[in-house]
């Protein structure tokens, strides 16, 4: 016997192997995406947190300035000195006010808005402040305070040394949106203002405030102290904070490659669209400068509700990718080891089960090459030990049945020597004969032998089934195995009852009430949803004498071939008709569906020929269907034409008559 390419042990190793290896790495592929995008998910929580922080800190400083503007103009001293022109002391006095709480900016205006006294810069004086927004509600008597966006003129105003903080040199970013100048030179100031009025109410002046973020760090470093409490990660700071003015960075702890302040690079192209073209909020990942971050950035608005620019904090995004990585080549480790104890089990189990095997495959050689006496030796009580004892049951009866042969040869040989050659011809045949029923009853031990462990994988698959949740990978591995088993079961069924038919159990039966259980019984399949049934019964139907077990059968197999030809959509009639003159019952069962081929009417009823796809039908239920038709003395009969659907006729004497 030629050695098989791959033994069963191998087979079950490399099948159960690559189920594991499939499993796994599903598991890990959704797993990591899983990891990743919780972790992400969380730093994008946190660091929109984060961001209401960096408001605070914004806001904070904002409403400082607002307080020290509103505080000043609102002493006695100022007005008297205000009212009395005495512009040398309040030089002096705004000056220290200025320098004590470090504004860039202390401007006092007149009444319609003209500069009186620059303290930054007191000669330049006479200028007109109206037309700024900040002033022009401050002129109303409101006090306010906004970011807003100074130009280089105004700057130069007060002095050469603030617009040179302000002027900022465009630095080329990856992924930034291209600019056409090199440089920005005007700034963003935090500024507030409010008037100054008399005790009774009118308008002397106002005095206005402010400090240039530019190069100034104070607020993104202190919103780096407070959220992110100086973390660091593998050398680098995971938290960095930024103001931009429109999209270009401003005061930002954000670093370069050189390891310098980032000041003077560009926001990227699409966080830009988002948030100064569109004014919405951006959490998400970013490329800032040179790295991945996890971000928030929300645009700043002056006085007007203009979008002038941007605050930002980020947290280092490798950290988290750092984490998810470690956490999945854990799980990676863990299902190797678990890999690597399966396959060990897998080695020692399947050995138990395929050295039974291994043995019968000897025996069945030794049995080849003549040796009928070989048995094999039965070591378990289960299935593979059961098929051992039939084997060696067959085995028994093989020897017994030559040895008999074989004497009444020899006996055949000496009494007629000159009929040798016909002897040996009915020797032979005889011989032959004896083979074939030792063989069929084989065949049927080896049935029935399958059919019990058939049952148990089949069982047991659907325990594993049902303990198994539906998003599990196996689930519809399981529902596959499964659903062939059954088939394997009902081939082996319909296969052993075709072998072996019953003889019918006869007693009066109503065909009506047997065709309206089978009926009852398609009530609630899918396959029959959609199937309109009509039944035409003939009135006062007599009974018949039959078996309604094996009536019924018939009746449902092909009911349900019925429905299959018409694709679960169609008319199903059902007519009943009694022929008095033949004494006998016939039941026409007519569906819309396809048809049978003429070439398919003259084989329909034999023995595993079907016209279903491959694993739909076995091509048993018409054979077994005629033989029981057949066992009741009756007929059936079919008409169909491709196309047209088809009608079976089963033709039943009310009494069986006697053999």
């Amino acid at each position: 016997m030629r050695s098989p390419r791959f033994s069963l042990r191998t087979k079950l190793i490399l099948s159960f192997l690559a189920i594991i290896i499939v499993g796994g790495l599903l598991s890990l592929v959704v797993g990591s995406q899983l990891i990743r995008s919780t972790l992400i998910s969380q730093a994008q929580d946190k660091v929109r947190h984060d961001l209401s922080s960096a408001w605070m800190v914004f806001d904070g400083k904002l409403n400082d300035i607002e307080n020290i503007v509103r505080l000043t103009a609102a002493r006695e001293s100022l007005r008297d000195f205000l009212r009395t022109h005495q512009i040398d002391i309040l030089l002096k006095y705004l000056s220290r006010v200025r320098a004590e709480n470090r504004l860039d900016v202390l401007t006092l205006l007149d009444h319609q808005g003209r500069v009186l006294l620059r303290t930054s810069s007191p000669e330049n004086t006479g200028d007109d402040q109206s037309r700024d927004e900040i002033v022009r509600r401050a002129l109303a008597r409101e006090i306010n305070a906004a970011p807003q966006i100074v130009p280089r003129e105004e700057l130069l105003k007060e002095s050469a040394a603030l617009a040179a903080q302000a002027l900022i040199p465009l630095i080329p970013t990856p992924r930034a949106t291209p600019h056409a100048e090199d440089r920005e030179t005007s700034g963003m100031m935090l500024k507030a203002a409010a008037p100054i009025l008399n005790e009774d109410g009118s308008l002397l002046g106002v005095l206005t405030g402010g400090v240039l973020v530019n190069r100034n760090y104070e607020i993104v470093d202190q919103v780096k102290e407070i959220v992110f409490k100086g973390g660091q990660y593998k050398g680098r700071e995971t938290g960095t904070a930024t103001i931009f003015q429109n999209d270009l960075r401003i005061s930002t702890n954000v670093k370069d490659k050189q390891g310098g302040r980032a000041v003077g690079t560009l926001l990227m192209a699409e966080v830009k669209k988002a948030v100064l073209d569109e004014g919405r909020a951006w959490v998400a990942q970013a490329f800032v400068v040179n790295d991945w971050y996890i971000t928030a950035y929300e645009p700043i608005k002056d006085v007007t509700g203009r979008i002038i620019g941007i605050l930002y904090v980020g947290t280092l995004r490798r950290p988290y990718i750092d984490t998810a990585n470690r956490l999945l080549w854990t799980f990676t480790g863990i299902a190797g080891l678990c890999v690597v104890f399966l396959l060990v089990m897998l080695y020692f189990l399947t050995t138990r089960i395929t050295r039974p095997l291994q043995r019968m495959v000897v025996a069945t050689e030794e049995i080849a090459r003549g040796d009928l006496s070989h048995k094999v030796r039965v070591t378990s009580r289960d299935e593979i030990g059961s098929l051992a004892c039939s084997f060696n049951l067959m085995t028994d009866h093989l020897r017994e049945a030559n040895e008999k042969l074989l004497d009444w040869g020899r006996t055949l040989e000496r009494k007629v020597e000159e009929r040798t050659g016909e002897l040996r011809d009915i020797q032979s045949h005889l011989i032959q004969s004896e083979k074939l029923a030792s063989i069929g009853k084989l065949a049927a031990g080896i049935a029935h032998e399958i059919n019990n462990p058939l049952g148990a994988v089949l069982l047991y698959s659907h325990l594993i089934l049902e303990d198994t949740p539906k998003g599990q990978p196996h689930h519809e591995n399981l529902k596959k195995i499964v659903k062939e088993t059954t088939r394997c079961k009902d081939i082996v069924t319909g296969l052993l009852d075709f072998a072996r038919p019953k003889e019918p159990q006869s007693q009066p039966t109503d065909i009506h009430d047997l065709l309206d259980r089978c009926l009852a019984f398609t009530e609630q399949q899918a396959l029959f949803q959609n199937i309109r049934v009509e039944k035409v019964y003939q009135p006062s139907l007599p009974k018949i004498v039959a078996d309604a077990g094996q009536l019924q059968q018939v009746f449902m197999n092909i009911i349900f071939n019925a429905a299959e030809a018409m694709d679960a959509t169609g008319t199903l009639t059902l007519r009943t008709s009694y022929d008095s003159a033949q004494d006998e019952v016939a039941v026409a069962i007519a569906d819309t569906g396809h048809g049978i081929k003429e070439e398919d009417k003259k084989r329909l009823f034999e023995p595993f020929f079907t016209t279903k796809d491959v694993g739909k039908g076995t091509g048993l239920g018409l054979a077994i269907s005629y033989g029981i038709i057949q066992r009741h003395h009756g007929t059936i009969e079919v008409q169909s034409e491709a196309g047209r659907g088809a009608t079976f006729t089963i033709r039943l004497p009310r009494r069986v008559s006697e053999p």
